[in-house]
């Protein structure tokens, strides 16, 4: 026979679940006033310094695929009232975000921004976006993530003022990301075995999904110009896959991999377990749901909301197993209730731990693989997440999915979207 406190533990979970399944039947509904996307489409991303859009530039980037979003969409331009584009690295990106959109071919009207939260700036700028709709500021807006790290390279944080060096807390931010890697692994105890494995499985689904077609739908061409270094000559390509996903990788093959940071213990992390330095773009029309309808747009999902949690920047690591139980706690779910959790790969360090810590089943996590498997290009990936995860949405025929990313500087991010297939 059961104890009282065994009977009040089952009684507990059972009505935890049922308004947890209630919750996901509020989010499936349909309201006029849901921030719905209308489009949702990336460049293939490619390796930095050696892929496809090595030469190719930021500002030719965003023409590039703003274009493609106009001409794909087949939205009036004078519509769009602002564009807002998550990105890390380009010096001058303000310039280069409103000279891109005008020379896309949206009018004069069409207003741009910059917004950088790191590694997250593609979902803050869709969150930025969403949020003006909500507030009636604008009607239809487009969320870009976009970064060229071959053409603006990371050199890290920048000198800082003896008040931060000297903060225990503010210094921190200097230390390098792989730094902040090993101190996952250190600090909760993740072996390399467990890096190289979940690294493994990364670029296995990443190569199923690419023989398979998986990305086909997510991906827009860029049609660009490319350097041979060795001879100088320029020739025009069109770019339209991803070009660093490794087949046949194994945790056997990724075990001989050199450690990158010998000088800080356990050393688990390499070149093979960690995210790819990349090149890519990443675009979300969105609106309300009264206004896609009344203008004939398509509709393929709904934005539900976003959130950002801090944490210890030595640990930046493990920021989504902050920020997604955060967020959906907000909308009174749990983790059953959703179909597809997009994960950030910066380090297998954080995945494995974020994977553990939250009792996720693998089977949800990163199923087209991540950017182990096929890159990061820091202000791209926010936004490159729900652009996969919609189209992984519509290829199961499920309906809800989370994305999240750690934030370098110490945060986590994370957001909901719906399908609407």
């Amino acid at each position: 026979m059961s104890s009282p406190q065994q009977r009040l533990s089952s009684i507990t979970t059972q009505l935890t679940g049922s308004n947890a399944a209630a919750s996901r039947e509020r989010l499936l509904a349909k309201s006029p006033e849901d921030v719905v996307i209308t489009l949702a489409v990336r460049t293939p991303l490619t390796k930095a310094r050696k892929g496809g859009l090595k030469d190719t530039t930021l500002d030719d980037l965003l023409v590039s695929l703003l274009t493609s979003v106009r001409e794909k969409s087949q939205l009036d331009p004078s519509l769009v009232e602002d564009v807002c584009v998550g990105n890390v690295l380009c010096p001058g990106a303000a310039y280069v975000a409103r000279s891109a959109v005008l020379a896309a071919g949206f009018p004069a009207t069409a207003a741009a921004s910059i917004t950088n939260r790191f590694c997250s700036s593609g979902l803050l700028a869709i969150q930025n976006i969403a949020n003006q709709i909500i507030a009636g500021a604008i009607d239809v807006g487009i969320a870009v993530g976009a970064e060229s790290m071959s053409t603006n390279p990371d050199g890290g944080a920048p000198e800082l003022s003896e008040a931060i060096t000297s903060h225990p807390l503010a210094s921190q931010n200097t230390q390098p990301m792989g730094q902040t890697s090993e101190n996952v692994a250190s600090q909760f105890n993740i072996p390399r075995e467990l890096h190289d494995q979940f690294a493994a499985k990364s670029f296995q689904k990443a190569e199923a999904a690419q023989k398979a077609g998986y990305f086909n739908d997510e991906i827009v061409p860029v049609k660009t110009t490319v350097k041979d270094p060795k001879t100088g000559e320029v020739k025009s390509v069109v770019v339209d896959r991803d070009d660093g996903i490794r087949y046949g990788t194994t945790a056997e093959s990724l075990g001989k991999i050199r450690a990158a940071f010998p000088q800080w213990k356990p050393s688990a992390t390499t070149g093979g377990n960690a995210s790819q330095i990349t090149d890519g773009a990443a675009a979300l029309v969105l609106m309300k749901r009264s206004r896609a309808q009344e203008i004939g747009q398509p509709i393929v999902g709904k934005f539900c909301g976003a959130t950002v949690a801090g944490l210890e920047p030595r640990i930046m690591g493990i920021g989504p197993s902050i920020a997604i139980p955060k967020i959906l706690s907000k909308f009174g779910l749990t983790t059953n209730e959703i179909d597809i959790i997009e994960i950030n790969e910066a380090f297998a360090s954080m995945g494995v731990y974020c994977v553990q810590k939250l009792g996720l089943d693998e089977a949800k996590v990163n199923p087209r693989g991540g950017a182990i498997a096929f890159g990061h290009p820091l202000g791209a990936t926010g936004a490159r997440q729900v652009v996969t995860s919609l189209s992984e949405l519509r290829r199961q025929n499920k309906r809800v999915a989370v994305t999240s990313m750690c934030v370098g500087t110490g945060m986590g991010m994370a957001g909901i979207f719906v399908s609407e297939h």
